[in-house]
């Protein structure tokens, strides 16, 4: 149930300062204002906004059809004979069919409602429906209420008519079955609680634009999608960046074993080709040996970015390869001599000692075995 604002029996076209209002929470106590402090009560808020009776007409329809996207355009055509005022300066609310299967249907001035909506508006108040006070009498049978020198009518049936308290007896012969008769000074909880069968005149071009549970479910559903897209992205940029970082080290490691076996080349366009190009000369000039074996410790230490060469040593007669190497700890020297024998090298491990930066030792690569 929406909080109810009730507009004066008296309102005019646009509410004036002194204009009294009555706000009905859907939980609690009632508070009657001002409009000149509604705006400091109620703004944010969402609410339902009750018209008094006085300024609408209600009356009942025949519609020569039950197609909803038909109602709308037969509707102006159906009631104009049985409403004093030009149809067209009307806006018409349509509600459910009556027990002979004609529709009731309340219509008021399209400038006044536009009017007022317009001022709540520029409160920052939000209507989310629009009532009529008589129609939110209860439906069990004929209604009457009583509010001070005020009464209105509804209940089942066509009938809706707000009237002065005192012609009450005059008007009580005229109803077509013993009507329920209420007396309440403060009868705004009573019609508050009648919204769920009441007409909303929120139709048409007055329309309140509310997302159906299906649409919020679809964007909560797109918005964890578009959540786990961002995350995604994310990682795949955190991903790239530390491989990218990876492979500059691994790049830089190269050159400078490059540099560091061939100071004489100054200029690195292509790295492997260049080494390659050292590989073919050496072997043609009888130093296969020694680049093969540099060729499988190189490829060996590519993959432990934690080790450095000191030292290298190449021993012609004896076919041997002596690194002196740096590593972080005891256990990445060891890896590599481990990778270095299930590629089918002889590897002799010499002591080891740690250093204040890692750890410091010789390793020596034979021949094939």
């Amino acid at each position: 149930m929406n909080d109810c604002l009730f507009l004066p029996a008296n309102c005019g076209a646009e509410l004036s300062t002194a204009a009294p209002l009555y706000w009905q929470p859907a939980n609690g106590p009632g508070l009657a204002l001002s409009w000149a402090t509604c705006a400091n009560e109620l703004a944010g808020r969402s609410l339902a906004l009750v018209l008094p009776m006085e300024v609408v007409s209600a009356c009942a329809v025949q519609l020569p059809t039950q197609k909803a996207r038909w109602l709308r355009q037969a509707l102006p055509y159906a009631v104009e004979d049985l409403l004093a005022e030009d149809v067209e300066q009307l806006h018409l609310a349509l509600g459910e069919p009556l027990a002979d299967g004609r529709h009731l249907l309340l219509a008021v001035r399209r400038d006044l409602l536009k009017g007022w909506l317009a001022q709540l508006h520029a409160e920052g108040i939000s209507v989310s429906a629009i009532y009529v006070d008589a129609d939110l009498l209860p439906r069990d049978g004929i209604q009457v209420l009583l509010h001070g020198e005020r009464g209105l009518l509804g209940g089942v049936g066509e009938l809706r008519l707000a009237f002065a308290a005192r012609d009450w007896d005059n008007l009580a012969g005229a109803c077509s079955e013993e009507p329920q008769l209420t007396i309440d000074a403060k009868p705004w909880p009573l019609l508050a609680a009648g919204q769920a069968q009441a007409i909303n005149l929120a139709q048409g071009e007055f329309a309140v634009q509310q997302a159906s549970g299906h649409g919020q479910a679809w964007r909560s559903v797109l918005g964890l999608a578009g959540l786990w897209l961002v995350l995604q992205m994310s990682f795949d940029l955190a991903q790239s960046w530390y491989l990218q970082r990876e492979g500059d080290a691994y790049a830089a490691q190269s050159r400078a074993l490059y540099q560091e076996l061939f100071p004489a080349d100054t200029r690195i366009v292509n790295l492997k080709a260049q080494f390659a190009e050292h590989l073919n000369a050496a072997a043609s000039n009888g130093q296969g040996a020694f680049f093969g074996l540099l060729e499988q410790a190189v490829t060996a230490l590519s993959e432990a970015p934690q080790l450095s060469v000191q030292q290298l040593d190449y021993s012609g007669d004896g076919g041997e390869l002596a690194l002196q190497l740096r590593a972080d700890d005891f256990a990445s020297l060891e890896q590599l001599r481990q990778r270095l024998l299930q590629a089918g090298l002889q590897v002799q491990l010499g002591s080891a000692s740690r250093e204040e930066q890692g750890v410091s030792a010789r390793m020596v690569i034979g021949g094939g075995a």
